[in-house]
């Protein structure tokens, strides 16, 4: 395995802070945190970097607040000053990481995201119904409490593998224990741009075994939710102890007892917030009802009739569409 080396003078070097900031301000030049330290930019750069330099940074701590995302979800936010570390960090380690993951693993990375995912997951479908001539079985899992569980030894573990420059392995090993969810040791923090990749770092050791060892050909993950098709219902079956297995032994992570179910996808199969059938999807009823409780709370702004307007152009919802535009003459 190639690893990666000395890069730790590239992620602290004041170049690459710069750049960092630049992609770090974007959506956030209105934020007040991020105004006082853009005030002192070139100082409070300096003095990051001065502090990485001689191995004297230590990561703040976080101020917690919850969103509906589309679900209850508790955000940890750091400090601009680690925020943007956390930028020049996955600047440097992203490009590196991201070739080493499979195709199929549609969280986070640039060029796939959620549509991506439920475009494959229907062309997996044509092909594992042999264009819906026979049936095919759909294995739909989820892992439960997902960032709150991941193991932060096992994490640095598996980082080691890949990183042999020991300042970058400590820098990082700075950031994953800044933090702790149930216990210490345990959890990464939702907000962290860093814990968007090191959660599909820790992810891929399970891919990998999917594809390689389990030999799942038609496997999908986004985040914590992953499907496998095939039309042998029995070895899903199969499949599924073992997976639980290998997820608990491996990762310590586990399934979520509700969100495990085999059924065809032609009886529709719910996943990323759709519900696929052979020939359409359509926005799941939980789904619906949410956005038209966010249009009415906002009082049908333009902009988030547009946003819904987009959303449900990946699926099949003509009357829908007609109740969404409506709905922006609704003020109560």
């Amino acid at each position: 395995m190639v690893q990666l080396a000395n890069t730790y003078d590239h992620i602290i070097s004041i170049e690459n802070l710069l750049e960092a900031w630049k992609e770090f301000l974007r959506g956030k030049k209105n934020k007040k945190d991020v105004q006082e330290f853009q005030f002192r930019l070139m100082d409070n750069i300096i003095a990051l970097h001065t502090d990485l330099k001689n191995k004297t940074y230590r990561h703040g701590g976080y101020v917690a607040f919850n969103i509906s995302d589309p679900k209850p979800r508790n955000i940890h936010k750091a400090a601009v000053r680690d925020r943007l570390l956390h930028h020049a960090i996955y600047r440097k380690l992203y490009p590196y990481f991201d070739k080493k993951f499979i195709a199929d693993s549609y969280s986070c990375r640039l060029r796939k995201g959620t549509h991506k995912a439920m475009d494959r997951f229907r062309a997996f479908a044509y092909k594992v119904s042999k264009n819906h001539t026979r049936t095919a079985w759909v294995l739909k899992c989820d892992i439960k409490k997902f960032f709150a569980t991941i193991d932060q030894k096992i994490l640095l573990e598996i980082l080691k593998k890949h990183i042999s420059d020991e300042n970058t392995i400590r820098l990082l090993s700075e950031i994953t224990k800044s933090f702790h969810s149930t216990k210490e040791g345990v959890g990464l923090p939702l907000g962290n741009l860093t814990s968007q990749l090191l959660v599909n770092i820790y992810m891929n050791e399970f891919d990998q075994w999917m594809k390689h060892v389990m030999k799942a050909e038609y496997y999908i993950r986004y985040a914590d939710d992953f499907v496998i098709l095939g039309h042998d219902k029995d070895w899903l079956l199969e499949l599924t102890p073992r997976i639980a297995d290998f997820l608990e032994e491996r990762l310590k992570l586990s399934l979520h007892p509700n969100k495990v179910f085999i059924k065809t996808f032609a009886s529709g199969v719910d996943f990323l917030g759709w519900v696929h059938f052979t020939d359409h999807r359509v926005l799941r009823m939980v789904a619906k009802k949410r956005m038209f409780r966010s249009i009415k709370d906002k009082q049908g702004k333009e902009e988030t009739v547009q946003s819904y307007l987009g959303l449900i152009s990946h699926g099949n919802g003509n009357s829908l569409k007609v109740k969404i535009i409506n709905s922006r003459y609704s003020k109560s």
